[in-house]
């Protein structure tokens, strides 16, 4: 099992073709096997990493709460492990927090920059969400934004439960279960904890780049689907706005998990665009 020590933890990844180093970052809860729509096409051109983020999988799970700063340098300090000096980076909602801060925290390492259904701070929407979910799963907010949750009375397919709906279009859940369980199965295989996840959570709502956004300097994609009901496309306008010379990309009818439910379509615009900054 192939795993890189970084800091304190002990990192899960996988590499797979040739090419120029490409590193894939997954979002909240979701573990290295979410890429398996991707890690076919794009390893036909590059050096494709992809990895378990701090909390799941077969990563290090320490007790939380975490910083997007924290797993901005976990993935800085992956390519120091590997001995890659600078990659594109392709990064979906949590992981494309954790692209915003390794692009601005490491500017060198970062070649090619693609940010998918994501955002640069939370909003009221986002808020209201995690209220919403927190509740559901029988927990609270405290007045200072701490969740207080029984872990022991818990049940992780509580979680994905309430997930799932807000990720993915009904059409997709109905036709296409048994890849969604598919993905999701790795994290509960190699160890689910919920106070993994919430540390997750904690990162996330901490998240603030909006008024850094100016100083990104690598060319930069930010791709979303126009119907995501868990990060409103709104936040990609944001992005795309503050990033100089950001391209923005919005595919019609792509839910949040689009990457997952339309691949061809999120494989074809990341590729593109990497090829232009190659070129």
């Amino acid at each position: 099992m192939p795993t890189a020590k970084v800091g304190d933890i002990n990192i899960y990844y996988e590499e797979h073709g040739s090419g120029d180093p490409l590193l894939l970052i997954m979002g909240l809860a979701a573990d290295s096997m979410a890429w398996m729509f991707q890690v076919p096409d794009f390893s036909q051109r590059y050096r494709t990493i992809i990895f378990d983020n701090r909390g799941v999988g077969r990563s290090s799970k320490p007790a939380g709460p975490y910083t997007i700063h924290q797993m901005a340098d976990d993935a800085a300090g992956l390519l120091a492990a590997l001995g890659i000096a600078r990659a594109h980076v392709v990064g979906v909602s949590m992981g494309g927090m954790i692209a915003q801060e390794l692009a601005l925290r490491h500017p060198q390492r970062v070649h090619g920059l693609v940010l998918a259904c994501t955002y640069p701070e939370p909003d009221a929407d986002i808020e209201q969400q995690r209220q919403f979910s927190v509740t559901s799963l029988g927990g609270t907010v405290t007045a200072h934004g701490d969740i207080e949750i029984d872990f022991k009375t818990l049940d992780p397919l509580q979680f994905f439960q309430q997930l799932v709906p807000l990720a993915f279009s009904p059409e997709f859940i109905e036709h296409e279960l048994p890849k969604l369980m598919q993905m999701f199965g790795g994290a509960l295989q190699y160890g689910f904890s919920l106070e993994a996840i919430l540390g997750q959570v904690a990162a996330v709502m901490s998240h603030k780049a909006t008024d850094r956004l100016h100083q990104i300097s690598a060319p930069t994609l930010v791709i979303t689907g126009d119907a995501d009901r868990l990060v409103p496309p709104a936040n990609s306008d944001i992005l795309a706005k503050h990033i100089p010379n950001a391209k923005l990309v919005k595919v019609p009818g792509g839910s949040h998990g689009f990457n997952f439910e339309t691949p061809e379509v999120f494989n074809r615009e990341v590729l593109t665009f990497l090829t232009s900054v190659t070129a």
